[in-house]
């Protein structure tokens, strides 16, 4: 085990707060690959800043790791600190990705929120990062001009 990991397989403290001090990174043992590394998170949860009703979301975090990767359990704990949180759906997302960024330096990373309806409409903000001057950076790009091309049916989710 890593010996900068401080909360897998410790007894598990839940944030009641937006905490990005709880994320943890070890290191990427396969740095000479780029390779992808996606995170399905069915049980997101934010309030929203206006009502403080509670939002539930889909959110799927999608990277290319370069030397630091990011743990998983810190990333669930991270998550769910945005329980108590009031964000507006774009925002939250933008911070997920900026706090991941920080964090990991990663290749490229995109961050989706795919929102349950509220008051008849749904929200699934997409935003991306590529490192600047590489191809991610290009990469990036593409994914944002063809972002969402195909949209999936959307059955109330």
């Amino acid at each position: 085990m890593e010996d900068n990991l401080k909360l897998l397989g410790k007894s598990t403290k839940y944030p009641n707060q937006y905490c990005p001090e709880v994320l943890e990174t070890f290191v990427n043992k396969h740095q000479e690959n780029d390779y992808w590394v996606k995170f399905n998170c069915p049980e997101f949860t934010s309030l929203c800043p206006i009502t403080g009703q509670p939002d539930f979301a889909t959110i799927y975090i999608s990277y290319i790791p370069d030397v630091n990767m990011v743990e998983s359990k810190s990333l669930k704990l991270y998550l769910f600190g945005f329980r108590n949180h009031g964000d507006f759906h774009e925002n939250c997302i933008n911070v997920i990705m900026k706090d991941l960024i920080k964090l990991m330096d990663p290749k490229y990373i995109e961050v989706w929120g795919k929102f349950m309806p509220r008051g008849g409409i749904s929200i699934d903000p997409y935003c991306n990062y590529g490192r600047k001057g590489t191809k991610f950076e290009q990469m990036a790009d593409y994914r944002m001009m063809n972002h969402d091309m195909n949209p999936e049916k959307v059955d109330n989710r």
